[in-house]
């Protein structure tokens, strides 16, 4: 990945109001925050020839057939990105990629944006699903 890249990203990331906790130019990526949102742990990888954005959202500590099916129908309402899953099943996790070779701060800003509306619309569903 070009240095060039990912310095483009950090402009993005400082111009939309994100904190960068963290940054490791070996690996091409970014923690960031913007805790005004509830964005916490935002990790943003640059694997060229994508852009990998992850963000830890809650552990299931006893995961139902009732609560996947909410997270996979609010996947649905979610503008760019989506809930997934980690290896073991019970970490759920928003995640997004964009293509870095025509990335536009516009496109970038969008992915930002859906995850921020996530968080405010859906906020208290994902606490209530945090507890099962």
């Amino acid at each position: 990945m070009t240095t060039n890249k990912f310095e483009l990203i950090k402009l993005y990331l400082l111009d939309a109001g994100y904190t960068i906790v963290e940054e490791d130019l070996e690996e091409s990526l970014y923690i960031v925050e913007k805790p005004s949102v509830g964005v916490k742990n935002l990790v943003v990888d640059c694997e060229d020839p994508i852009l990998v954005m992850e963000m830890p959202i809650f552990e299931f500590k006893n995961p139902t057939t009732d609560a996947f099916k909410r997270l996979l129908a609010k996947n649905r309402e979610i503008v760019h990105g989506a809930f997934a899953l980690d290896e073991t099943g019970k970490k759920v996790i928003f995640c997004d990629t964009l293509q870095l070779e025509n990335l536009d701060q516009n496109e970038f800003v969008g992915s930002l944006n859906s995850l921020e509306l996530l968080l405010g619309e859906f906020g208290e569903d994902l606490i209530e699903l945090s507890k099962l």
